[in-house]
């Protein structure tokens, strides 16, 4: 595959991250592409490739809720990191600017939401008490991580989402969510 065959992240059209049957884009299921993640006002915030991006699409929703909206996808047949990294470089590169999830965020796109960033003033005090033991911190963390999880999935629900998203209840323990 040449450069010609890379389709300019322009002549690609907008699908919405949840469309009016609340479901996210599974004709992506098990496809391997690169995507293209857009805010509410169709801005450019992430460029990804993925053997499954289906899969991908659905934990940049829970990483990142308020900023996919809208995206923009090249499937290709067969895998092929150089294909897939020389079109993700394309579509930076033509959208000018580095998009925040592939600079400063990259984090907040690529790894688990931790939790222990969300953590009230109560919860940290109850969290570092020199009284603690390691049994009383993991209960503190995983209701911080219940309660995180219950707010994206509130977020979700009411921007329409109707597919169900399971959280890995192991990753709970660490102060870490992502989809199971």
């Amino acid at each position: 595959m040449t450069t010609d065959n890379i389709t300019n992240l322009a002549n690609l059209e907008y699908i919405p991250y949840i469309d009016e049957n609340g479901q996210l884009p599974e004709i992506y299921q098990a496809k391997i592409g690169v995507y293209a993640v857009f805010d509410k006002e169709k801005s450019l915030q992430f460029v990804g490739y993925s053997r499954d991006v289906y899969l991908s699409l659905r934990q940049h929703l829970v990483r990142q809720p308020q900023h996919c909206y809208w995206v923009k996808v090249q499937t290709i047949e067969r895998p092929s990191r150089t294909v897939l990294e020389n079109i993700e470089k394309a579509w930076i590169a033509e959208n000018v600017d580095t998009p925040a999830g592939n600079g400063e965020d990259k984090e907040k796109w690529t790894q688990p939401v931790d939790v222990k960033a969300f953590m009230t003033e109560e919860e940290q005090a109850s969290y570092h008490q020199p009284t603690n033991d390691e049994l009383t911190q993991i209960k503190i963390i995983k209701n911080v991580a219940r309660r995180v999880e219950a707010d994206i999935l509130e977020t979700l629900e009411l921007r329409g989402l109707k597919t169900q998203l399971r959280f890995n209840p192991k990753l709970k323990e660490e102060g870490l969510l992502d989809l199971k």
